[in-house]
């Protein structure tokens, strides 16, 4: 991901020329380091129209028509035309228009006031504007702590099976965050994401066993690629609290 709340990222990508080169080249450095094959641009500054296509059309034809561009727009900026809904600044509904065809999927967020997922109110309204069901990825709160806008479980089985009957394609769904989500909280969140697969995809069983052989493997992975210049591990913070969005606006 690169942006969010974190201000000045686009803003210096939204330059002149001769600024765009100076910032856009450490991004490029980065991805080409990683071996990247995408990225999630979430914008939550002002920033034009075409700066955000300038962005996308570089990284394009820096890394090849297979490498995944996504957005991470609040869900109030692709349903309402007025810049107090909208975090970005751009017209999300003008970009679909001129780089549909090079958004692999929006990370919609209903949460922290832009957005609600107690009903399929808002995802309808999405739908009015013309947008591909399987291009809207529904992000949710895992947890209260993490923001505003949590949903009960109870409650969003319900709406996510309701949801499921009307966009059988509809994008899926990403969570805000992994680390502690419910039910199973630091220990289990992986518990979230069967959950949310059980209610989009009733027909796929999934077992613990098959769980934790995935999350050894994804660690072992994670772990050869720990920067080995790295002499000592960065201390961990005594606590931790959210500043949701939500409380700015």
């Amino acid at each position: 991901m690169l942006g969010g709340a974190a201000k000045g990222t686009f803003a210096r990508l939204d330059q002149d020329e001769a600024s765009f080169e100076l910032y856009y080249k450490p991004l490029q450095d980065f991805v080409k380091e990683k071996n990247l094959d995408g990225l999630d641009l979430d914008v939550e500054e002002e920033m034009s129209l075409s700066g955000i296509i300038r962005l996308i059309d570089r990284l394009k034809a820096d890394f090849g028509e297979d490498f995944l561009i996504t957005l991470a727009p609040v869900a109030t900026a692709l349903i309402f035309d007025d810049p107090r809904c909208n975090l970005s600044g751009f017209s999300y509904e003008a970009l679909e228009v001129m780089r549909g065809n090079k958004i692999a999927w929006y990370n919609t967020q209903f949460y922290c006031g832009w957005g609600d997922m107690s009903n399929t109110n808002n995802f309808d309204q999405i739908m009015a504007h013309g947008y591909p069901a399987n291009k809207i990825v529904i992000g949710l709160v895992t947890n209260p702590k993490n923001g505003n806008g949590w949903i009960s479980h109870d409650v969003l089985q319900e709406v996510l099976i309701n949801l499921k009957a009307r966009y059988p394609n509809f994008g899926g769904i990403m969570g805000w965050e992994y680390f502690n989500s419910l039910p199973g909280g630091c220990k289990t969140p992986w518990k979230w994401a069967a959950n949310m697969t059980h209610y989009i995809r009733s027909d796929i069983s999934i077992d613990s066993a098959q769980i934790f052989a995935m999350l050894r493997s994804s660690e072992q992975s994670a772990n050869s690629e720990i920067d080995s210049h790295l002499e000592n591990e960065a201390p961990m913070p005594n606590s931790f609290e959210y500043i949701s969005d939500i409380d700015e606006v």
